[in-house]
C-alpha cells in the first residue's frame, strides 16, 4: 500500500499518531514533523510510516482460535502489548428535556441548532477540523479558531490540547455523540473538554463524556487480561456458552439460531466461533465505553475528573421575575415593538431564542435588545436546516424544479411559526418522528473502528438525504392566505411565500419534522423507502455525479429463508416488494391542529413511534426487514388524555364474538401506500362523505351487521362502486385461504400468528376507521403526485 493510499485511511493514521505520541504528555520531534506533513499534505516521515505499517500488520493478523495462539502475540508483537491508545466517547444526554423545555417553536429550533452546532462544528474543531459548507468552505474558519483558542485556554496544563489532536482521530461525530482516539495521556482532558463545552455554551444541557486507555492488541481482539493467559478465550467459551451469565454477554446462540430461520434481517451469530469473534473485537471496547458512559451519567465519580453528580442549576427567588418557562430568573425584559409582545428571558432562554432567530432568519444582525443587555455570550454562526435543504436542491436540479415550481428561491421565506406551516393544510400540521430499526443488532457485527466510521457516516447521509428527497418531492413553497392579526405579528403577511416545513432535528438515525398535515403520510412513507434505497445504493444521494456515496454493504444475505408475505402485508401481499436492506426506519405521525401544545404532541408522537417499532419487531418473525408507520389524526386536543395504546384497547377493541378491532395501524410502507390509494380513489369517485361516517358507525355493532350494511351501501352507490371494489375490497379484504373466493369487506382476518400474547386473537380488523380519520388529510391523486418511485437522474454516477 502506498503512502498516498495510507493517507486516505484515517483510522490507520489515527492509531499510528497515538503510537508515535506514546504515553507521555510531552510531544516529540516525530509528532511535530508528522503534524507539519499532514497540514501541508506532504510525504509523512519514514518513522511514522513504520508505525502505520505496524498498524496495518495488526489489522491483517488472523483471529487466534485458541488461547495458545493468543499467548504468542505479546511476544511476537511486544510493541502492541506495551503501548496504550486512548479512546473517548461522549455527547449530549437528556436532549429532549433541553430541546422541548420551551413551548415556543423558535426556542425549540434554537435549542436543537445549538446542540447540533456543538456536535458538528465545535467538537470536530477540537481536532483541528474546520466545518465547511457547500457554498462557502471557509465560512466557519474564524469560529473554529476561536473554539480551539477556548480549548487551549481551559486545557493547557503541559501543552495546548489542540496541538495533541488531529482530524484523523475522529471515528464519528454525528447524532449528538462523538467517538475518537487520542494519545493515552490526554484521555481525561479531552473528556472534560467535551463536557465543559456543552455546559459553557448551553448552560443547562446535560452532557457526558468518558475515556479509557487500551492496549493496541485490544483494539483488534477486545479486552485482554494481564498476564494474557488469564483471558477467557475461545476454548473456554465453547465449554460455557450455554451458561446464562455468558449468554448475557456474548449472546444466546440458541435464540439466534431460532430467529435466523425466519428473520432475514437478523444476521446474528449462530456459530460459537462467530459469536465469540463478534464480541472479542473493537465492539467490546465500545461496549465498555458505553457502560462507563451510563455510569458517569448516573453520577458515578471517576478519579482525577470533576464530579458530574451536581448538574448546573440556576435558582430563582419567589419575588423575582422569572423567564417565560418559569424556571429561571429573568435577566432581560424585552418590550414591543422589538418583539411582538413583552418577553422575559433568562440567559438560557435568551441563547435558545437568539440561535433560533438566527437559524430562522439566515444571517441577521444581532437584535438591539440583546446588544443593549448585559449578556455577553457571542452568538455563533448557525446554518439552519432550510439552508442545508436549499444547498441540497442546488445539487439536484430535477427535484429543485419540482419543489420550486417556477418560484425564485430568493422570494421564499422561512416559516416563522407553526401557523404558517398549517396554512398549507387548513390549520393542521403533522409531527413526524422516525427512528432506525435493527441498529443495535447491526452494530453487534461491527468489528473494526473503520467499520464503525463507515456505518455512522452512511446512516447519517441516508437519513438526511431521505428527508430532503421526501420534502422536495411532496411539498412546494406555499403562499400564505387568511392570516389573522396575531399570526401577522411574526413579520410575514398574506401573500408571502414560505417553506412549509420545520426540521427540528436530523441526527444519526433520528428525525423530527413538522409538515403540513395533507402530505404527512406521503412524506413519512417516502422517507422510510428512500432510507433503504439509499443504503442499498439503488438511488444516489444527489443528481450531481461525483458526489458522496454510500460505502458500506447493507443488503440482506441471500438464502432460502421463507418470506410469508401474507403474514406481513394485508394489502396485496403478492405484489409487495421484498425488503432487502438490513436497516430500516419506523415512524410515528401525529396529525393535529397547529395550536396543540408541543410537549403534548411530542409525547403522543413518541408513543406512535414506539407502537410502530413494536409492529416492525413482530413482522421480523415472518422475514420482514422493512419499516413501519403508526399514525393518529387528532382533530380535538381532548381526544386522548394520555396513553394511545390504552385508548385503542378501551375504545377501539370490541370484546364481541368474534372480537373486533376497529383500526389497523400500524402499517408497513407497502400497506400505507395501499391505504392512501383507497382514500385517493374514494375522493376521485366523489364517494358520499356521509356514507363513510355511517359505515364507520356500524362497525361497532358486530361483524355480520357491519358486512351486511357495508354491502347494502355499496350496492346502492350511484358512483364510486368500481373504485371501492378495486382499491378496497379486492386489495384489502380477501380471505387468507386462497381457495375461498369470497371477501370479508369491510373486515380483515388476523389469526394472531405473529403475537406472543394470543389472548385477544383471532379477531377481525378494518382499515375503514383509518380511512375516515385520514380522509380530510389526503389529496386526490393526479399525474404529478406519483409517490411510488422517486427517480434521481444521474449522468455518470455509478451505483
Amino acid at each position: 500500500m502506498t503512502t498516498q493510499m495510507d493517507k486516505t485511511n484515517s483510522i490507520t493514521i489515527a492509531i499510528a499518531w497515538c503510537l508515535a505520541w506514546g504515553n507521555k504528555r510531552e510531544p516529540n520531534d516525530l509528532v511535530t514533523q508528522t503534524r507539519q506533513s499532514l497540514n501541508q499534505r506532504k510525504e509523512l516521515p519514514e518513522k511514522f510510516q513504520e508505525f502505520m505499517r505496524q498498524v496495518q500488520k495488526l489489522q491483517q493478523e488472523e483471529f487466534p482460535d485458541s488461547l495458545e495462539k493468543l499467548k504468542v502475540l505479546p511476544e511476537k508483537y511486544p510493541e502492541y502489548w506495551n503501548r496504550e491508545i486512548g479512546l473517548v466517547y461522549g455527547g449530549a444526554t437528556k436532549i429532549k428535556q433541553y430541546v422541548f423545555e420551551s413551548s415556543k417553536i423558535q426556542d425549540i429550533r434554537g435549542a436543537s441548532a445549538l446542540l447540533d452546532r456543538i456536535n458538528l462544528i465545535d467538537l470536530p474543531a477540537f481536532f483541528n477540523r474546520n466545518y465547511a459548507t457547500a457554498d462557502n468552505p471557509n465560512r466557519y474558519n474564524a469560529e473554529c479558531n476561536e473554539v480551539r483558542a477556548w480549548l487551549n485556554k481551559n486545557f493547557h496544563k503541559d501543552i495546548n490540547l489542540s496541538e495533541v489532536l488531529i482530524p484523523e482521530l475522529i471515528i464519528y461525530s454525528t447524532g449528538g455523540n462523538i467517538l475518537a482516539f487520542c494519545p493515552a495521556a490526554f484521555v481525561d482532558d479531552l473528556a472534560n473538554a467535551i463536557e465543559k463545552r456543552y455546559t459553557e455554551e448551553t448552560l443547562t444541557a446535560n452532557s457526558c463524556a468518558v475515556g479509557e486507555k487500551f492496549k493496541l492488541l485490544e483494539i483488534h481482539f477486545g479486552l485482554l487480561r494481564e498476564p494474557i493467559e488469564n483471558t477467557f478465550w475461545l476454548d473456554w467459551y465453547r465449554q460455557n456458552y450455554q451458561q446464562p451469565l455468558v449468554q448475557a454477554y456474548f449472546g444466546n446462540l440458541e435464540k439466534n439460531l431460532k430467529n435466523s430461520q425466519t428473520e432475514k434481517c437478523s444476521n446474528l451469530a449462530v456459530a460459537v466461533e462467530e459469536a465469540f469473534a463478534d464480541r472479542k473485537s473493537f465492539n467490546e471496547i465500545t461496549t465498555k465505553l458505553a457502560i462507563l458512559f451510563h455510569q458517569r451519567r448516573s453520577g458515578h465519580d471517576y478519579f482525577n475528573r470533576p464530579s458530574r453528580r451536581y448538574p448546573p442549576m440556576f435558582e430563582t427567588h419567589p419575588y423575582l421575575i422569572r423567564d417565560e418557562g418559569e424556571r429561571r430568573t429573568a435577566l432581560v425584559i424585552v418590550q414591543p415593538p422589538e418583539l411582538p409582545k413583552e418577553s422575559h428571558f433568562s440567559e438560557v432562554s435568551a441563547r435558545k431564542h437568539l440561535v433560533g432567530y438566527k437559524a430562522k432568519k439566515g444571517k441577521p444582525r444581532i437584535p438591539e435588545w440583546y446588544q443593549n443587555s448585559q449578556l455577553t455570550w457571542k452568538i455563533p454562526i448557525i446554518e439552519g436546516w432550510v439552508d442545508k435543504f436549499k444547498s441540497f436542491l442546488k445539487n439536484n436540479p430535477n427535484l429543485a424544479q419540482k419543489y420550486y415550481a417556477g418560484i425564485e428561491p430568493e422570494e421564499i421565506e422561512i416559516s416563522q411559526n407553526l401557523s404558517h406551516i398549517a396554512n398549507a393544510s387548513k390549520g393542521f400540521v403533522a409531527y413526524i418522528y422516525a427512528d432506525g430499526n435493527n441498529m443495535g443488532g447491526y452494530i453487534q457485527k461491527i468489528r473494526t473502528p473503520k467499520q464503525h466510521q463507515t456505518f455512522s457516516r452512511d446512516v447519517e447521509l441516508a437519513t438526511e438525504y431521505a428527508v430532503y428527497q421526501a420534502l422536495a418531492h411532496h411539498l412546494h413553497p406555499h403562499e400564505l392566505k387568511n392570516l389573522n392579526e396575531e399570526e401577522s405579528e411574526s413579520g410575514l403577511q398574506n401573500g408571502d411565500i414560505v417553506h412549509p416545513f420545520e426540521i427540528i432535528t436530523i441526527g444519526g438515525d433520528d428525525i423530527i419534522l413538522i409538515v403540513p398535515a395533507n402530505q404527512a403520510l406521503n412524506i413519512a412513507k417516502t422517507i422510510g423507502e428512500q432510507f433503504e434505497k439509499i443504503l442499498l445504493k439503488e438511488v444516489p444521494l444527489t443528481e450531481i455525479a461525483g458526489s458522496e456515496t454510500i460505502l458500506g454493504c447493507y443488503e440482506t444475505q441471500s438464502d432460502n429463508k421463507p418470506i410469508e408475505q401474507k403474514k406481513i402485508h394485508r394489502y396485496k401481499p403478492i405484489e409487495a416488494k421484498i425488503s432487502k436492506c438490513q436497516l430500516s426506519t419506523s415512524i410515528g405521525v401525529l396529525i393535529t391542529a397547529y395550536n396543540t401544545p408541543i410537549y403534548y404532541a411530542r409525547d403522543l408522537t413518541e408513543q406512535l413511534l414506539k407502537s410502530a417499532k413494536e409492529r416492525a419487531k413482530k413482522l421480523r418473525k415472518a422475514g420482514y426487514c422493512g419499516g413501519t408507520v403508526d399514525f393518529l389524526a387528532m382533530k380535538s386536543v381532548t381526544m386522548i388524555s394520555s396513553d394511545i395504546k390504552e385508548f385503542r384497547k378501551q375504545a377501539l377493541l370490541k370484546n364481541l364474538k368474534p372480537k373486533l378491532k376497529l383500526y389497523a395501524a400500524p402499517y408497513t410502507f407497502h400497506e400505507l401506500g395501499g391505504l392512501i390509494k383507497v382514500i385517493e380513489a374514494l375522493k376521485e369517485a366523489k364517494f358520499p362523505k356521509s356514507q363513510l361516517y355511517q359505515i364507520r358507525s356500524l362497525l361497532e355493532r358486530g361483524k355480520q351487521t357491519a358486512i351486511l350494511n357495508y354491502r347494502y351501501f355499496r350496492v346502492r352507490l350511484k358512483q364510486g362502486k368500481p373504485n371501492l371494489q378495486e382499491y378496497f375490497e379486492e386489495a384489502w379484504c380477501q380471505p387468507k385461504d386462497a381457495k375461498n373466493n369470497g371477501n370479508l369487506a369491510p373486515w380483515m382476518y388476523d389469526d394472531g400468528s405473529l403475537e406472543d400474547d394470543k389472548s385477544d386473537y383471532p379477531l377481525f380488523e378494518t382499515i375503514w376507521r383509518d380511512v375516515v380519520d385520514l380522509y380530510d388529510f389526503i389529496a386526490a391523486s393526479d399525474d404529478d403526485s406519483d409517490v411510488d418511485e422517486i427517480k434521481i437522474v444521474t449522468s455518470k454516477t455509478e451505483l
